[in-house]
């Protein structure tokens, strides 16, 4: 329980401070007391504890992000009650296990629950789209990465990380807070064994209050009031007043701030670690949807090419069927082309097959029912192919011809060119510059490198464990408390004359140390744990980013290779169904030339999501990708020299 301690005087009575005399003024002191203490504490609710919480970790969380990211962003771990996955299940009827599918506003309160109405249903103040009765929801990117940020199990999960440890910190501070703690025991004795039947009543109350410093130095003090009657006998009665006081003070081990404020430091630490996390899995959530979400699209793109193949492929066996009844082929040749054409019916099956099976998926991955009715903006794509088609080349050059444009002789040497340096992506910067930008902005870099720094300390406070133990106590008690075998004395006073006073100095010489030895060992090889863990982990930023800057080289050439490629197959199809219908041509020929047509146009979809895709996992693993408080990026834009707001595109 946190006490005020200024708010805490300011409610005690003057009448506190005046000098007891009477017995009427002493039973008004203990009363107020006991009423101060009940109002203080007795009165405060669940609701109470939870949003004085709530708002102890909202100004950590703030103070904090101010001190790991240099801003400040809004955060809470309250979810709205009418997140899609919610009005999805609602709206579209779908198929629920009970309550807590819909959220805990929706669950029917057990017996004995602490906060009536509570968890509440609560309204977005902004939301993404609207549901329109009997048509599924289209989703573009931008839309499925804020509804990721809102819906997303993870993403919430780690959310409520940063608010642990703001709590946690909460509780580390408390320990040097002023610290009170209040206790009334009343209580009614019959005592038999006597001649005389003694009967009465105790009523102890006590106030209890300690402070620790930083300095390992540590206060106590403790007023208790005994009121003693006897309802029997002389029916006497006495009041006993005690107060005690102690101070520990260590001298050797466990002194010094370095070492009473270690939890407090790691705490600290601790949600700056928290922060940071949350922002690194936000740049690589966001890639992922991002990803998952171009996959679908290119699966689209192949139920596309398939059915556009399937329906080739009935007409060639349809034209087939007409040259053998004119006896101009054979019907091996129409067999050849039935069997191309229930191939590639399969094909066109399975390809819509594993579209559904990646949708559904990528539901689940934004925190959506997979069986909610999604559709995905299909000119996403067509926007990235446009996007891609600065860096396809000139689809007239062929790579047949020198460099005078001339097809040389067969017997003339051939010199592999390598890829080059024009049309590259603006991400393709130079591995050096970019190692360096991802050594200085990946967010979990800096984590490990705070580690190592935590490892030291701990070895610090390991040390301080091998030492003496020596510790100054002193006391001071003052009053004397009453029984019911005391009731007939006077009343008690606080006099500093009649006190009991100590001091006590205690050494622990460090004859036994081998727990604390092994810890201290233990705490040098967690070092340089920390420390190869730093060195792994810089090591896998630098094979990142060299292996992302050459999967868009990759993708690249793959992009020019692919252009051509579709080009000359759609040229050859063109040309082999001209001489197919001349009689010039087999038909195996025409099959041949539309199934290359179909993996090559699968295939440069594949090159341009893959371009995309390495661009943005090159951002996320040089930190340069920010993601902000609702989800979208802001992609690195190096001829700008620093952020473009490209989410808002």
């Amino acid at each position: 329980m946190r006490v005020d301690s200024k708010q805490l005087i300011q409610k005690i009575p003057s009448k506190v401070f005046v000098p007891m005399k009477t017995k009427a003024r002493i039973f008004q002191l203990f009363f107020s007391l006991v009423s101060m203490l009940f109002l203080q504490v007795g009165c405060q609710t669940p609701s109470h504890y939870r949003l004085e919480a709530d708002g102890v970790a909202k100004t950590i969380v703030q103070e904090k992000q101010k001190q790991a990211l240099g801003k400040t962003e809004a955060f809470n771990i309250e979810r709205p009650s009418d997140i899609l996955r919610r009005r999805l299940l609602i709206q579209q009827n779908l198929p629920h296990a009970g309550e807590a599918s819909l959220g805990t506003d929706k669950l029917t309160p057990i017996e004995h629950w602490p906060e009536k109405g509570y968890p509440k249903a609560t309204l977005s103040p902004d939301q993404i789209r609207s549901l329109e009765p009997g048509k599924p929801l289209k989703l573009s990117l931008m839309e499925a990465l804020q509804i990721g940020a809102r819906n997303s199990f993870e993403y919430q999960t780690r959310k409520e990380d940063i608010f642990r440890a703001a709590l946690d910190l909460d509780l580390e501070r408390n320990e040097f807070r002023n610290t009170f703690r209040g206790l009334i025991d009343s209580l009614i004795s019959a005592n038999l064994q006597g001649e005389d039947t003694v009967t009465g009543t105790e009523t102890i109350g006590s106030v209890d209050w300690s402070r620790k410093l930083k300095s390992g130095v540590e206060f106590t003090a403790a007023l208790a009031i005994d009121l003693v009657k006897l309802w029997t006998q002389d029916r006497s009665s006495s009041l006993g007043l005690l107060l005690d006081v102690t101070i520990a003070i260590p001298l050797l081990r466990g002194s010094g701030k370095h070492i009473v404020t270690e939890p407090l430091t790691q705490a600290e630490r601790n949600v700056i670690y928290a922060i940071w996390e949350f922002e690194r899995f936000k740049k690589t959530f966001a890639v992922s949807v991002a990803g998952d979400y171009l996959g679908v699209l290119r699966r689209f793109n192949e139920v596309e090419n398939a059915a556009e193949n399937y329906r080739n492929l009935i007409a060639s066996t349809r034209r087939s069927r007409q040259l053998a009844n004119a006896g101009r082929i054979t019907e091996i040749q129409v067999d050849q082309s039935l069997q191309n054409e229930l191939r590639a019916r399969n094909r066109w099956v399975s390809a819509q097959e594993l579209y559904k099976s990646h949708l559904d998926v990528f539901k689940t991955s934004i925190g959506l029912p997979p069986d909610a009715e999604i559709e995905l903006d299909k000119s996403e794509l067509d926007r990235l192919v446009g996007r891609a088609s600065k860096l396809m080349p000139d689809i007239a050059h062929e790579g047949a011809l020198n460099a005078r444009g001339e097809i040389p002789p067969a017997d003339e040497p051939i010199e592999l060119i390598q890829p080059s340096r024009e049309d590259v992506g603006p991400l393709e910067i130079d591995a050096p510059l970019a190692i360096r930008l991802g050594l200085e902005n990946r967010l979990d870099l800096r984590v490990s490198l705070g580690q190592v720094y935590d490892a030291q300390r701990k070895c610090v406070v390991l040390a301080d464990q091998l030492g003496a133990e020596l510790t100054l106590f002193g006391s001071a008690a003052l009053g004397e408390s009453r029984s019911i075998a005391t009731a007939e004395l006077d009343n008690a006073k606080l006099r500093a004359d009649k006190g009991i006073y100590s001091a006590l100095l205690t050494i622990d010489l460090p004859f036994e140390r081998t727990a604390e030895q092994n810890a201290y060992r233990n705490g040098l090889i967690s070092l340089e744990r920390a420390v190869r863990d730093v060195q792994e982990l810089e090591d896998g930023i630098k094979l990142a980013i060299r292996d992302k800057l050459r999967d868009m080289v990759e993708a690249r050439e793959s992009l020019k290779i692919q252009a051509r490629a579709v080009n000359v197959a759609e040229k050859r199809v063109k040309s082999t169904s001209l001489f197919y219908e001349a009689g010039r041509a087999q038909v195996r020929d025409v099959l041949e030339a539309q199934e290359a047509l179909i993996n090559t146009k699968n295939a440069l979809t594949s090159a341009v999501v893959d371009y995309r895709i390495a661009e943005l996992e090159f951002q996320r693993d040089t930190g340069l990708l920010q993601i902000d408080e609702r989800g979208l990026w802001q992609e690195y834009a190096p001829e700008k020299g620093g952020l473009e707001n490209v989410g808002e595109k």
